[in-house]
């Protein structure tokens, strides 16, 4: 779309010798634009060269090195420079640097600043499903062996430990291998987090066993059960293997949130067609268009770049960035938006804005910010994790030196056994799973009633929602021209302009000219083919029907054909303040009646509004629809606060405006203006029925584009935090009875030592206990 938006690793190859790889991605250094090493237009400035698109970029630059030299726009005589990605971490949004990798904080995956629209798959998603899945059948069959080996009798125990082990090997070598890095930086980094317990779980249960295969002679008889001293590798195979599948559904779950940013990307269209100073045209790619170009734009084709209309008329349907219904006309003068649609005029534009300056980049760049800014429920737990692990590891440290110092004969194996068995009990696989288990009933049980949820965030912020922001078009209204009325005028009948208007307007290919067609038809009432047909771009249509003359469109052609519409003007202005789009017949030099279109509202938006005060919610609602209709519809379902001819910009502002008085805010909408405003909103709410951008913005989207959704979210958003804090409840729980049990604090009394066998079918126990807790959600 624009330099901001391509970040291809580019390399500024030497004039000498200019291979593909080393020129593609050359800049000019005044206007950005895509330059090749052939180019005639060249310059060298402090030993480097510099490559031009025009003669007038190179004048330019000539007049003022300094202002436009720079390393990155220079092609280098000696180094290739390349300017790349910037990765960042979603959590902690101050970390950056040019190459992924994972975040020296919290060990989280980093993801491009901006997403490509090209974009391969996660690279490091499909190496965690590769180790995942190759790795998967050995964690079973080592899970087996362990509980089941000692029955199948098919060769001795300390035979079974050496199979084992060689089982694992793979999976804690190589599998767990990036597990096992995380936790080292953690340590580097001194930020403990969820990485460093599980590498010193996985890492102590797995050198245990490796110890006690290896020697089991150095344990006490105690230790020995059914023929061998016991071995935990099926604990470090099952944590790796469980590990590695949450990273996959996370990295997943996280490669849609750059959805909503790539359907954006993918609006603009990929060239514009040029006019030449000849007025030939030539077809250019979108980056080598610069402001004051002249562009053609036929019927059915996409308005490149942001811009003024000097030649033509057209209806432009700018929906997909305004999310106004009805496409505008545009004559000589009017602003155009990049990546509208023009319908069935011609138009010649003069550029004004391209690149990261247009409108579609604004709003790409404000729906990027807007989810970088949003501070995942993750981080409590991170912070948590990073004083739990100090604890935990300071208890396994204290249980090692008093079992070594203190405890009976053979003391410091005792003291590595019940240290090892405090970091296995601790491992947070319960913790770990207490609110994925929650979160993945509860997104099943509101898919199957039709309310998706993007997040854990999402569920979690839903239940303290106190303001509901409300876009009119398509979430209050069903998003489409409807055929409302008709009025007659003395001396005619309704049905009868009903009737000649559909007739005529046969031959346009207008929304509110496909509205008045349809509704004639529905009525069984029998239309005339149109003798002759003419489109006023935009002010309406003229043509014969059944050798009457007629004229369908605004004042301004009533003017034209010079008939007075003096006799309906009252009806005409009553309709309007109903949020009509009001249209006249004239018939034969006389006024017929008015055609009223209107958006109608949704059946189900009444009742849904109705619950949602009932629940204490303040209902705003903001659209890009005039005043006068906004405050007709609200009045119509009893709205009172109505903010109206709002530009995607305020709903943002509106949002956080209304954040800055303390209010917890959802946003309701369904188009492309709403995404910036839905991905700053404490919870974002699209309409299914709208477009994938809004969809991809939003934490949730309602299926049937249906308001009820939003109270049944509230529901099950109050269920599911209840649900979570019951499971984080029976986790730590669990880790403060097991913690001293594990470090022997009751030998003294009653001889009790926790095994790490035993450690490890107490954590198993957790987590089953967590999992039957979430799955009562799904009644």
């Amino acid at each position: 779309m624009d330099e901001h938006a391509h970040h291809e690793h580019h390399h500024h190859g030497e004039r000498e010798q200019p291979s593909s790889t080393q020129t593609e991605g050359l800049k000019d250094p005044v206007c950005g634009m895509a330059v090749t090493a052939q180019s005639e237009h060249h310059l060298s400035h402090q030993g480097q060269n510099y490559y031009f698109c025009s003669a007038k970029c190179q004048g330019k630059f000539a007049a003022d090195p300094e202002r436009y030299a720079s390393p990155v726009a220079a092609a280098p005589v000696s180094a290739p420079a390349s300017i790349g990605t910037i990765y960042t971490c979603p959590m902690h949004p101050e970390i950056r640097q040019d190459h992924p990798g994972s975040c020296p904080k919290c060990g989280m995956t980093l993801e491009p600043l901006l997403p490509e629209l090209e974009e391969e798959d996660n690279p490091e998603l499909k190496d965690f499903q590769r180790r995942f899945w190759w790795t998967l059948p050995l964690t079973v069959v080592v899970t087996v062996l362990a509980m089941f080996g000692h029955q199948l009798n098919w060769f001795d125990m300390a035979r079974q430990s050496w199979i084992e082990l060689v089982l694992s090997l793979p999976i804690v070598l190589w599998a767990g291998w990036p597990f096992f890095e995380r936790g080292w930086q953690s340590v580097l980094n001194r930020s403990p987090n969820m990485w460093t317990l599980i590498g010193l779980g996985t890492g102590a249960a797995f050198l245990y066993s490796l110890v006690a295969t290896i020697a089991p002679e150095v344990f006490p008889a105690s230790f020995v059960a059914m023929g061998r001293v016991a071995v935990y590798y099926e604990a470090t195979a099952v944590i790796i293997s469980l590990t590695l599948l949450g990273q996959v559904l996370e990295l997943k779950a996280r490669s849609q949130t750059s959805a909503a940013i790539k359907s954006l990307l993918g609006l603009a269209p990929k060239t514009a067609r040029r006019i030449r100073a000849d007025g030939s045209d030539e077809d250019v790619p979108l980056t080598h268009v610069h402001v004051g170009d002249r562009l053609r734009i036929r019927p059915g084709e996409k308005v490149p770049v942001d811009g003024v209309v000097e030649e033509g008329g057209s209806a432009v349907d700018e929906s997909m960035l305004t999310g106004e219904p009805v496409p505008v006309t545009k004559r000589v003068g009017d602003k155009v938006i990049g990546a509208t649609m023009n319908t069935n005029g011609a138009l010649v534009m003069r550029s004004e804005k391209v690149g990261s300056s247009t409108m579609l980049a604004q709003i790409v760049q404000m729906v990027a910010q807007a989810q970088r800014s949003k501070a995942p429920m993750q981080r409590m737990a991170d912070i948590v994790a990073g004083y739990f692990v100090l604890m935990v590891v300071a208890i396994a440290l204290l249980t090692f030196f008093v079992w070594g110092f203190f405890g009976p004969q053979p003391s410091w194996v005792y003291a590595l056994i019940n240290s090892v068995a405090v970091l296995i009990i601790a491992c947070p696989c319960a913790l770990g799973l207490a609110t994925p288990m929650s979160i993945m009933v509860a997104t099943g049980k509101g898919a199957t009633r039709g309310v998706l949820f993007r997040d854990a965030a999402a569920i979690e912020h839903m239940r303290r929602i106190d303001t509901l922001i409300i876009d009119k078009t398509g979430t209050l209204t069903e998003g489409r021209p409807a055929f409302d009325r008709a009025v007659a005028a003395p001396g005619f009948e309704a049905n009868e302009v009903l009737r000649l208007a559909a007739s005529l307007d046969q031959g346009s290919e207008h929304p509110l000219a496909d509205a008045i067609v349809r509704a004639a038809r529905e009525r069984g009432l029998s239309l005339d083919k149109p003798e002759q047909f003419e489109s006023g771009s935009g002010i309406g249509v003229r043509g014969l029907v059944g050798g009457r003359q007629l004229a369908l469109g605004n004042t301004t052609l009533m003017q034209q054909v010079g008939v007075s519409v003096e006799s309906l003007v009252s009806q005409a202005e009553a309709l309007r303040v109903e949020g009509a789009s009001v249209m006249h017949l004239a018939v034969d030099g006389r006024l017929a009646g008015l055609l009223a279109v209107s958006d109608p509202i949704k059946a189900s938006t009444p009742e849904a509004l109705a619950t949602l005060k009932a629940a204490g919610m303040r209902i705003v609602m903001a659209t890009g629809d005039g005043l006068t209709t906004a405050k007709a519809v609200g009045a119509r379902l009893g709205i009172d606060e109505v903010h109206g001819e709002v530009k995607p910009a305020d709903k943002l502002i509106l949002v956080e405006k209304l954040q800055r008085e303390g209010r917890v805010v959802a946003m309701a909408g369904d188009g492309i203006n709403d995404a910036p405003a839905l991905a700053k909103a404490d919870v974002g709410v699209a309409m299914g029925t709208g477009t994938d951008v809004a969809m991809n913005s939003a934490q949730i989207t309602l299926v049937k584009g249906d308001l009820r959704g939003i109270a049944v979210a509230r529901t099950l958003s109050e269920d599911t935090v209840r649900n979570m804090k019951q499971n984080l409840m029976f986790a730590f729980l669990y880790n403060a009875l097991g913690i001293p049990v594990a470090a022997g604090v009751l030998y003294p009394v009653t001889g009790w030592l926790l095994s790490p066998l035993i450690a490890a079918l107490a954590m198993s126990f957790s987590s089953a206990s967590v999992i039957g807790n979430a799955l009562r959600l799904r009644r």
